[in-house]
């Protein structure tokens, strides 16, 4: 490692030149920024224009083109600074993903005590994600300010994370810079490691009838309504619906949307539902869509009209994210605990059953873990910053980049 000049070791509370704003008042002003999923182009401008005014270079601040490969028609892709770092090092990746849920658009920040919450009863604070972009861009201002010897770090406000992890999906890696640690900021405590996720499978699944009069000529039609729930029912009765613990695996799996049907005098001929299976073990996973398959075909079976004829079924599905597991001694790991532990806290390690950003950044051959921003209570109308609990995060930041 090249020998560094001395120079002021990471400050307790980061503040760039180019802005008074401290990372509370920086954190309250993108909260304020509509920008649910696919509509991020207002805060990425304020992201972008807060780095340029902090000294980045422009030409350096580098946008891919991931909304172009999404469902959701997107403004604009992920955003990437490199930064060359004044220590040579492993480079290190900081990521989180800047779009929010619908119901915090309209999102009004007060302080209250020691949390921010949402002056409007009616909407969401939005702290998930923008605690985490927040954190990144008072890390990016910090460095740009010179007063702290850093490694080679990249940093990564990724779009579209709540609809499907896009962002991360279809991230441009080649712009990265080859990081060898990767952490990911997202909910939660600042003491929590995320080191690995389940994987999520999401259906389609079509049901085509026969229509006939539901009064005049019943006999004549095929239900698709019945067929649809003959198999839900067979589901849960068999236990593939909701928590499943069977075989020595484990998982969850839901119907979440029932669409169809337009009058009570119709038997319906078509219905459209939409349905997940989840699993860490991929194997697993894959017998939970196998046994959603199976009750549907054999609810097809049950239901026939007066000629015997039946209905019949399409079934589209893909993968959402694979799920994934770091190694405890895998060094972002060990690193984040010893940031952790340098902040005064105890590093928690656990599993997520939900996505994050890092399955696909794993896929995508950058294992990343996850860390907390201080959010609790997230996509609801009573979410919640604890203020104590995001400037922690806002130091491990500074203390993973910074060299020692």
């Amino acid at each position: 490692m090249a020998k560094r000049a001395a120079k002021k070791k990471p400050a307790a509370k980061s503040r760039s030149k180019a802005s008074s704003t401290g990372p509370l008042d920086l954190v309250m002003e993108m909260m304020a920024i509509p920008g649910m999923s696919g509509q991020e182009q207002a805060i990425m401008d304020y992201i972008r224009g807060r780095l340029v005014a902090a000294g980045a270079d422009e030409k350096d601040l580098v946008h891919d083109n991931a909304h172009k490969k999404t469902p959701l028609a997107g403004q604009v892709g992920n955003l990437v600074l490199k930064l060359p770092g004044t220590v040579r090092g492993p480079r290190r990746m900081l990521s989180a993903h800047v779009d929010t849920v619908p119901v915090c658009v309209g999102s009004k920040p007060v302080k209250k005590g020691k949390f921010v919450s949402s002056s409007d009863p009616t909407t969401g604070l939005g702290a998930d994600d923008r605690a985490g972009a927040a954190v990144l861009l008072n890390t990016a201002e910090t460095l740009l300010a010179g007063d702290v010897d850093y490694y080679p770090t990249t940093l990564l406000w990724t779009v579209q994370e709540e609809v499907g992890l896009y962002g991360a999906r279809n991230v441009m890696v080649s712009k990265l810079g080859k990081p060898e640690l990767c952490f990911n900021f997202d909910g939660g405590s600042p003491a929590k490691l995320t080191i690995g996720a389940t994987g999520g499978y999401r259906m389609t699944i079509e049901v085509h009838g026969i229509a006939s009069h539901a009064g005049g000529a019943p006999e004549q039609g095929v239900s698709a309504i019945a067929i649809a729930s003959i198999a839900i029912a067979d589901l849960v009765e068999n236990g593939w619906h909701g928590l499943i613990d069977k075989y020595d695996g484990t998982g969850t799996s839901n119907v979440g949307v029932f669409e169809g049907g337009a009058a009570t005098n119709v038997v319906t001929n078509y219905v459209k539902l939409r349905a997940e299976a989840r699993s860490h073990d991929p194997k697993f996973r894959e017998l939970i869509v196998k046994e959603i398959k199976k009750a549907f075909d054999r609810a097809l079976k049950k239901v026939t009209n007066d000629k015997g004829k039946r209905g019949r079924i399409d079934f589209n599905g893909q993968l959402d994210y694979d799920s994934f597991r770091l190694p405890e001694d895998d060094a972002s790991v060990v690193a984040a605990a010893s940031a952790v532990e340098a902040e005064g806290g105890t590093p928690v390690i656990e599993i997520s059953n939900g996505g994050l950003d890092a399955n696909w950044l794993a896929a995508r051959g950058l294992p990343a873990v996850t860390m907390g921003c201080g959010q609790k209570n997230i996509h609801t109308v009573d979410e919640q910053l604890v203020i104590a609990e995001y400037e922690t995060a806002c130091r491990q930041a500074l203390r993973l980049v910074a060299a020692e």
